[in-house]
């Protein structure tokens, strides 16, 4: 036994990491895996929330140390949203702690339902496919006139406008943040709040506060939207050790398995219809509603 849990049980919940992890990777929901079966081994909610947040930490790291190129030339905005996520994260967690017990385990099924249907809706996939249908088209006119302007030059200097033309996407500027609409600061500093508090589904709201107010193309504000939650999560969880609410043995297994299942899962997806993993992620997600509600309500 270690701290009150078998090795059995600990195996367990590395095993629901792994599949937190994965499905996280696959369709953003981490936490309609993680945060059930936290609770699954007598964790209270409370509890197994600010547990779920530390042991998820990384994950959001490691994406913001991936999406370094998104992320050039953005330094205001990366600071600012940094920032903003470690406010809200703070906001966020001692809400979660300073409220009554009953305010989350009465909100968990509701919050539960609502990233259920953020995935259904899946404004990520249908902003992806956006933004690849207009890349497509930019890079198609770039690469005729670029053929056109170099069509007596040698191969080599016509595969060099080729490379130009795969890099115009990620190079489009991301729009100066005085230009930005006062509602997306309200949504950015809601996501950054929720993030602290729950965080399913909420990178997936800041995807669609930012591509709505048309802040830049989908690499960069998907890059963005990072940046709040994991701002959000690292001070949420800082909170959460600070004031002795974190289950350790819980959390760094699912930790570790987060990793796993992130690791594991792009050859995996690669091969599973994104339609499928999605609608599994959301009869899950409405499933786990239905059973927490009825012993909560």
């Amino acid at each position: 036994m270690i701290a009150g849990f078998s090795i059995l049980s600990l195996l367990l919940i590395l095993l629901a990491g792994v599949g937190a992890g994965f499905v996280g990777y696959a369709v953003g929901a981490s936490s309609l895996v993680s945060y059930p079966a936290l609770l699954a081994f007598g964790i209270p909610p409370v509890l197994a929330n600010a547990s779920n947040t530390v042991g998820v930490v990384g994950t959001g790291i490691g994406g913001v140390m991936g999406a370094h190129r998104e992320l050039e030339g953005q330094t205001l905005r990366v600071i600012t949203y940094v920032a903003i996520g470690a406010i809200g994260g703070v906001i966020g967690a001692y809400l979660l702690l300073e409220l009554d017990p009953k305010v989350f385990e009465f909100a968990a099924p509701a919050l539960i339902l609502f990233s259920s249907l953020i995935i259904a809706v899946n404004p990520r996939g249908r902003m992806q496919a956006k933004q690849a249908a207009a890349d497509a088209a930019a890079q198609l006119n770039h690469i005729n006139a670029a053929e056109q302007a170099t069509a007596s030059k040698p191969v080599a200097e016509q595969h060099k406008a080729e490379d130009r033309a795969a890099k115009l996407s990620i190079d489009q500027p991301v729009q100066p943040m005085n230009k930005d609409s006062w509602w997306v600061w309200i949504g950015v500093w809601a996501v950054a709040i929720y993030s602290g508090y729950f965080g399913a589904g909420a990178g997936t709201c800041a995807l669609a506060v930012l591509d709505a107010a048309k802040i830049g193309p989908f690499h960069k504000i998907n890059a963005l939207k990072t940046l709040i939650g994991t701002g959000a999560n690292i001070t949420a969880s800082v909170v959460f050790i600070v004031r002795g609410a974190v289950d350790w043995p819980a959390a760094i297994m699912l930790c570790i398995g987060c990793f796993i299942g992130g690791y594991i899962a792009p050859p995996i997806t690669r091969k599973i219809p994104a339609n499928i993993m999605r609608a599994a992620a959301v009869i899950a997600g409405i499933v786990l509603t239905i059973d927490l509600a009825m012993k909560t309500y």
